[in-house]
């Protein structure tokens, strides 16, 4: 689609979601009266700017269901968030609502080539949390057979992927990881295994660690985007080219804006990723800031598609550690790790205060292979982390070597950083 009729689709639903969300919903009838804005000074999809911002925490004063736009009847399915910082921020889906969602993550499947061909290991959690069963619709909407195996139980994903011929594995990287750590300890090598591709989502990871899963699993790695309060995964997926993850934007309307004004950035400007839900039913959402950290970009890809395209996440701006004046993302560290690959890439973020000083010690898994190595040069090793990430970051930071599989796996999002200072 040209970007003019793109333009001309996103004006147009706009326009029909502004007015549907005024009658609809109390919380955006207000925020909208309070500045004097009425549905029809909203014309075209540039009028957007005019519109209030959403939050996550708008949505947990809003719990569980003030932000709905149609009755309970309407409503087929109930997702939720963790919750883990307060209450779950709860979506709720429409009939039509799970037609587009499964629409769109088989439009982020294609780009990655998956079809009839695949079986589709779906390793995301199922439950409350959108991963498993919106992978799950995605895959079977595309024709591939779907293991819906969830997360977690190590042996029985490698067991299962040796038995079924699994050819495409979706699950979040760190998971994938670990995965491909553990074959070994449970008597499986890649001879076992028929893996081609592996969709990676629900954490943000680097360039460097899509090197380093393609590496272990001898495979294709491709990134997918999404967020529960948006839809789930789906918002967004990379292509074969991996220059950025296309934007399904004839259904989610994508905005960077400035961390502290809220302007909204040019094109190639780095900001705050903001979504407008241009058709969802159950739980649409104006100009939802996520919070994650990316820039937009709209020529053509060498793909041909021609949907907007969004920087690859590696940060949240709520993530971001400030450690003796310096901005610190936790994915800047597995940059440099991977990026000198001699060690693991499990690794933890120890960050402290003493003597009214901030610390900050990196805990990273020994390869198996420096095992042998005498203490000399497990202390040499040591201390070229630490320059490397000096040079990278700025900050001096206590690197301290530890043996392979100490530190706790996760079989969902990992937790990378511990802040004592609180």
């Amino acid at each position: 689609m040209s970007r003019s009729k793109m333009r001309e689709l996103q004006s147009k639903r706009l326009c029909e979601l502004v007015e549907r969300v005024y009658k609809n919903v109390p919380f955006y009838r207000e925020k909208m009266d309070a500045i004097g804005l009425k549905p029809t000074d909203i014309k075209s999809i540039e009028d957007i700017a005019k519109l209030p911002f959403t939050s996550k925490q708008d949505l947990r004063d809003n719990y569980p269901f003030g932000l709905f736009a149609v009755p309970m009847k309407e409503i087929v399915r109930i997702h939720a968030s963790s919750g883990t910082t307060g209450k779950p921020t709860t979506v709720g889906y429409t009939r039509n609502d799970l037609e587009i969602w499964k629409e769109v993550v088989s439009r982020s499947f294609s780009m990655c080539g998956i079809g009839t061909d695949d079986v589709m290991q779906v390793a995301y959690g199922y439950g409350l949390f959108t991963g498993g069963l919106g992978a799950h619709y995605g895959a079977e909407e595309v024709g591939a057979s779907v293991i819906p195996i969830s997360g977690g139980n190590t042996r029985r994903q490698l067991q299962l992927m040796s038995d079924y011929g699994s050819t495409v594995l979706a699950c979040t990287p760190s998971y994938a990881l670990h995965l491909a750590d553990a074959m070994p300890e449970y008597g499986y090598s890649l001879s076992d295994i028929k893996l081609k591709k592996g969709v990676f989502g629900a954490e943000p990871w680097t360039e460097n660690m899509r090197i380093e899963l393609e590496k272990k699993w001898g495979i294709r790695a491709y990134d997918i985007y999404g967020l529960s309060e948006i839809m789930g995964p789906g918002v967004s997926n990379d292509c074969e080219h991996h220059v950025g993850l296309h934007v399904h934007e004839d259904h989610f309307y994508p905005e960077v804006v400035h961390p502290e004004t809220n302007e909204p950035l040019s094109e190639g400007e780095e900001g705050e990723l903001v979504f407008t839900t241009l058709t969802k039913e159950g739980i649409p959402l104006i100009r939802y800031n996520t919070r994650d950290l990316s820039t937009l970009y709209f020529e053509k890809c060498s793909c041909g598609r021609t949907l907007v395209r969004m920087k690859k996440i590696t940060g949240r701006s709520d993530d971001m550690l400030i450690i003796r004046g310096v901005n610190l993302f936790p994915s800047q560290i597995e940059h440099v790790l991977l990026d000198m690959g001699e060690t693991s890439a499990h690794y933890m973020l120890y960050v402290d205060r003493h003597n009214n000083l901030d610390t900050l010690e990196l805990q990273v898994e020994l390869d198996e292979s420096k095992l042998t190595d005498t203490i000399k040069d497990l202390q040499y090793l040591s201390k070229r982390i630490q320059h490397a990430l000096n040079s990278a970051i700025g900050l001096s930071v206590k690197v301290t070597l530890v043996e392979p599989k100490s530190i706790a796996r996760s079989e969902g999002k990992a937790v990378r950083v511990v802040d004592r200072r609180k």
